[in-house]
């Protein structure tokens, strides 16, 4: 938090619609599931959103503080100078264990809740790295280098490794696992995403990490998946040829 900057950490199941009629009703929701320490720092202020993350979605979100650095920032997002690294659990093992997801994408018609791989649709890319394997599930490191939505969900899917707990693109899966105590753990309740980094240009400090949340650990502990990270993971890894 700085005079025209606060990254916040939004919890799992908040919801950061916005409307024209409130542009500031979604930043206040955010504010207001702060610790009260934070809220206090933030009470009287201009809030602006520069960016979303589903409703399930854990991790750091950008809030400007004033009109001109909204407009900045909005910006970089739009032309891709914002670096976002998000950590999944999925199910199964990608392979390669390095790679991109390019696969274009449209609104599902059957489901209007839902996106699809459509050869018709918009450009979308999400380059991945498998960072550790267990019984049962992969802990994946995404780089989204376009912002369709639900990208790194549909992506995921496609691929045949939807993220633990996206009903919505996965389905129950956890019901297979035989283990009672690891089953219950792979049930939380919402997709395992968390949006774990961003780095920001023309900005001191750039770079903010957001700690994983205790249902995301509790699931990767059940399945002996260890949660030790390489500071070089800011950038994704070289392609793989094809």
């Amino acid at each position: 938090l700085d005079d025209r900057l606060a990254i916040l950490a939004k919890p799992a199941g908040l919801s950061l619609a916005t409307s024209r009629r409130e542009p500031e009703a979604a930043a206040r929701r955010l504010v207001a599931a702060l610790p009260a320490a934070e809220r206090e720092l933030l009470a009287g202020r201009e809030l602006h959103l520069v960016h979303r993350l589903d409703e399930p979605t854990s991790g750091l979100v950008a809030v400007a503080l004033d009109a001109d650095l909204h407009r900045e920032l909005a910006t970089a997002f739009a032309e891709r100078r914002v670096g976002k690294v998000y950590l999944a659990l999925v199910w199964g093992r990608p392979r390669p264990g390095r790679g991109v997801y390019d696969s274009p994408l449209g609104p599902d018609r059957a489901d209007r809740r839902r996106m699809k791989v459509d050869p018709a649709g918009r450009p979308a890319r999400t380059d991945y790295l498998v960072l550790a394997v267990a019984p049962h599930v992969s802990l994946v490191a995404l780089w989204p280098r376009t912002g369709r939505t639900h990208q790194l969900r549909v992506h995921l899917a496609a691929a045949g490794h939807p993220i633990v707990g996206d009903d919505l693109y996965g389905g129950p899966r956890h019901r297979a696992v035989r283990d009672a105590a690891v089953r219950a753990a792979l049930d939380p309740g919402r997709a395992l995403l968390h949006a774990w980094r961003l780095e920001l240009p023309g900005r001191e400090p750039s770079r903010f990490e957001a700690p994983l949340p205790e249902d995301f650990r509790r699931a990767a502990a059940s399945c002996g998946l260890a949660l030790a990270f390489s500071q070089n993971l800011w950038q994704a890894p070289p392609e793989l040829p094809h």
